[in-house]
């Protein structure tokens, strides 16, 4: 069962009748994943169109960085006091996560009531479960006032269910491998894909890119007559001493830890003004050290931080793909002293290479599975991948029972084990 049906223990009548919906809804389409948006086109006709009444919105694609662009430039747009609306994916622990109402995150019964709506107006058509939660998004949105709404792609751009969205501004992040079944098997390919969501006039911001990305989007860009911010000719964004430097002003560093989040706020920041929102430098101060994301390079202090040595440290980071695995590997080199690293990762996942851009940096390297995790790849197929560096966990608990000493641990390999950690931490999302 894949984690969009997963509901705690305890769940509200509206939280099963959502599961119950989500589980019909999963029925009427054979594939999970299928890019197109003529079905989606078709039922959001049914629902009058809720995606031409949105707010302002900012469309975010991209392979690594998305989601932390959209955290940033909601927790920058709400520090100026602006109500926002926010779609990502996938959940970590609750679907809930997925809509953000106006600031709040859709409850049980808003839920409940767009799935309803919903299936209602599709009529049991064929339609993915994706394109109808995206569907539920936009009708929720568009009956809720809002000054903003933040949408993230799912999974490329020109023919995500997202891609309906008329934008005000559109941002792509840092593009690597990753979905090559969908998306194509090199990176000018899904450069293309991601750069689909480009539309005419649109303003598009732009981070650092390989050079054959970076030719794709400016081509598509062209193409469309839509203006590219550039990093390093239209806007810049610099580490300092003190924080951050962006076009010059001094701001403190975004709340996310890491280094690659400096052009993840770059980004942010410069997606807000190229949609019209021109945020004082307080509201840029305050948003920057309030922004989080759950599981991206996440300190965790709950229920499973303690089952480690006393003095230890436990961190978060769902990055699955080479690019992922090349700001882990950064990151490692900057963190003083050794790493243990706790792998898991999902069955299509290009094991192999996250591991041989990681291991150099890691004082060692478990092999985890999860019970509960979606897709897992068996713990012998991530040692074969490692070349037999990688130890058996074989779940999480074990592996810490091997950890005799103070350490530093950081589990990563995939957004449904983080899921599962941060249950088992007992981390509550907000």
């Amino acid at each position: 069962m894949s984690n969009e049906l997963q509901s705690p223990a305890g769940a509200t009548g509206a939280r099963l009748q959502v599961s119950a919906a989500l589980e019909r809804l999963h029925k009427l389409y054979p594939r999970m994943i299928d890019l197109k948006i003529d079905r989606l086109q078709r039922l959001l006709a049914a629902l009058g169109d809720p995606q031409t009444k949105l707010p302002p919105v900012i469309h975010v694609a991209g392979t690594n960085g998305k989601g932390s662009v959209c955290a940033i430039a909601r927790a920058v747009a709400e520090a100026a006091r602006l109500k926002v609306h926010v779609f990502t994916s996938p959940h970590l622990v609750r679907f809930n996560e997925r809509i953000r109402l106006a600031g709040c995150l859709a409850t049980d019964e808003q839920l409940a009531q767009s799935l309803d709506a919903i299936e209602a107006a599709n009529k049991a058509n064929q339609i993915t479960v994706f394109e109808a939660i995206t569907a539920a998004a936009f009708w929720l949105f568009a009956r809720t006032k809002a000054d903003l709404c933040i949408v993230e792609v799912g999974l490329g751009g020109r023919m995500d269910a997202t891609n309906l969205v008329s934008p005000a501004a559109c941002a792509i992040t840092a593009i690597s491998l990753d979905h090559q079944d969908f998306l194509g098997n090199t990176l000018e390919l899904i450069a293309g894909e991601k750069a689909g969501i480009i539309k005419p006039g649109v303003p598009v911001v732009t981070g650092y890119q390989p050079a054959e990305v970076m030719a794709r989007i400016e081509a598509e860009a062209a193409q469309k007559g839509a203006k590219q911010l550039r990093r390093g000719l239209d806007w810049s964004a610099e580490p300092s001493a003190t924080g951050m430097v962006y076009d010059g002003l001094a701001l403190p560093k975004p709340a996310l830890a890491g280094l690659h989040q400096i052009e993840n706020a770059g980004i942010a920041l410069t997606a807000l003004r190229a949609a019209g929102f021109r945020m004082s430098p307080e509201a840029m101060a305050r948003g920057l050290r309030a922004a989080s994301w759950p599981a991206r390079m996440q300190r965790l202090t709950g229920r499973l931080a303690q089952a480690l040595p006393a003095g230890s440290e436990l961190w978060l980071d769902g990055a699955h793909n080479p690019g992922g695995a090349e700001i882990i590997a950064r990151q490692l080199q900057d963190w003083d002293g050794p790493t243990t690293l706790v792998l898991g990762m999902k069955q299509s996942k290009d094991v192999a290479e996250f591991i041989r851009i990681v291991a150099p940096h890691a004082a060692r390297i478990f092999a985890v599975a999860e019970a509960e995790q979606h897709l897992a790849l068996p713990v012998e197929k991530i040692i074969e991948a490692s070349g037999g560096q990688a130890l058996p966990g074989p779940d999480i608990a074990s592996a810490f029972r091997q950890i005799t000493a103070p350490t530093r641990v950081l589990i990563c390999g995939s957004l449904y084990l983080a899921g599962e950690v941060l249950k088992q931490d007992e981390t509550v999302l907000a």
